[in-house]
């Protein structure tokens, strides 16, 4: 079964490089640059992987986290130039599983893919 993964980032360049990535892993990805439009793919495809910016329009990549927690347990990896560990922890507690700086290297994130549970996460 083909998984399906959902990538919000406003930077197309980025963009282009996580999707490149995660179709190489064998996700079927579904992207957009604005907030707003990430929550609602998730919601229509339910994804197993989601990776979220944090500076993008509509709403932001944290926003975007609390409201996808609230109808998906898609694994969630924030990909975002904010990378002081005060930031790392707000995506935690907005609900993101791991987060990643950048600028990030193509490995780095094949590695976390590497790391993404066959299950979904389940409530606590």
């Amino acid at each position: 079964m083909r998984r399906t993964a959902v990538v919000l980032e406003d930077e197309e360049d980025i963009r282009s490089l996580i999707t490149t990535v995660l179709s190489g892993a064998g996700y079927e990805v579904f992207e957009t640059a604005n907030g707003l439009d990430a929550v609602e793919l998730v919601s229509a495809h339910d994804p197993h992987l989601t990776t979220l910016d944090v500076n993008v329009p509509g709403i932001d990549g944290f926003e975007a986290a609390r409201r996808i927690r609230a109808v998906s347990d898609t694994y969630v990896i924030m990909i975002s130039a904010f990378v002081e560990e005060a930031d790392a922890e707000r995506g935690r507690l907005a609900g993101a599983d791991e987060y990643l700086g950048k600028p990030f290297r193509p490995r780095e994130l094949r590695a976390r893919l590497e790391m993404v549970p066959d299950r979904r996460r389940t409530a606590d």
